[in-house]
């Protein structure tokens, strides 16, 4: 059975101020022992910060050194390939750099106990990364990110070729994103006889207008639409309305398509977003666990003064 210090605060009087059972110099240790070392705290980030940096410049150079801008785009990592082995590495690296932050700021804490050790490496963490967010979304962390400028030169002169293409193909890709091309481009292959270049522009002009205007004026468009178009290629109005009728239905058909595809690709984005927001976390509180074992690590061994004098044995 254990004896228990007998206060009037523990016996419920609220107003009665703390009383320890230790002497005052006991409750002086114990204050100094948990008092933070802001220089620790910084020094640790400091280092954190600068092995970081080393450790991503390693990361850099590794993957550099697997591209080839002389070799064809199917020869060298895909762009994905690359980010996903550029954001295990920047995630490895934050962990290791926190392990090694937390360790000096523990050591240079000068504390013997361990868990104010490791408050001081999850400091110098919570330092580093205010520190490193602050660089990222500043001017400052341009300079910072300079070092990824080489790798990027690297990365789009191998991509040059997918790029030509990409610019090649990029009319068309504007065109097919406009519901109306089709309809525009099969207006046009059907010539007539009396088909000269003012009435097919007027056909063209009056079927956009009938397939995409307003509701309330819809039957007048298409009556307008089926008259400039018998007109541009020399076919019964009947005709014309019925085809009028199908570029209609073909042009709905493709906004709906239209906005399918944007609410896929909406959809893709916000699941990106939301999963690098979710690793980014998970690799911030890698690094804060990884910051508090090395602060527990980097605690000195505590020292006990002798309170007596041994006297020195005689031979």
């Amino acid at each position: 059975m254990t004896d228990t210090f007998d206060s009037p605060r523990s016996r419920g009087v609220a107003g009665a101020p703390h009383v320890s059972p230790v002497t005052p110099a006991e409750d002086i240790r114990n204050i100094a022992l948990n008092r933070i070392s802001w220089g620790a705290v910084l020094a640790g980030a400091v280092v954190a910060l600068v092995a970081q940096l080393i450790l991503n410049l390693i990361g850099v150079g590794v993957g550099a050194s697997t591209l080839d801008p002389g070799a064809g785009a199917s020869e060298n990592p895909s762009a994905q390939g690359l980010s996903i082995g550029a954001a295990i590495w920047w995630t490895v690296s934050g962990i290791v750099a926190s392990l090694i932050g937390g360790l000096v700021a523990g050591r240079l804490s000068g504390k013997p106990k361990e868990s104010t050790a490791s408050w001081h490496g999850l400091s110098a963490w919570a330092v580093t990364t205010l520190i490193v967010f602050y660089l990222l979304g500043s001017a400052i962390g341009g300079v910072v990110g300079g070092a990824y400028q080489g790798l990027s030169s690297l990365t789009g002169g191998v991509a040059s070729v997918a790029g030509t293409a990409a610019q090649t193909a990029a009319p068309s890709l504007a065109k097919s994103a406009d519901p109306f091309s089709s309809i525009e481009q099969s207006i046009r292959g059907v010539a007539g006889t009396n088909d000269p270049k003012e009435l097919r522009e007027a056909a063209i002009s009056a079927v956009r207008a009938a397939v995409s205007g307003n509701e309330q004026e819809a039957a007048e468009a298409r009556n307008r639409a089926a008259d400039a178009l018998a007109k541009a290629q020399n076919i019964p109005v009947e005709d014309a309305r019925t085809r009028v009728s199908q570029y209609e239905q073909q042009y709905r058909q493709a906004v709906d398509a239209a906005k399918q595809k944007a609410t896929d690709a909406a959809s893709v984005a916000t699941k990106a977003v939301s999963r690098a927001a979710l690793l980014g976390a998970l690799a911030l509180l890698l690094g804060g666990v990884a910051a508090w074992f090395g602060g527990r690590m980097g605690a000195v061994d505590p020292t006990i003064t002798e309170t007596g004098r041994v006297p020195l044995a005689r031979t």
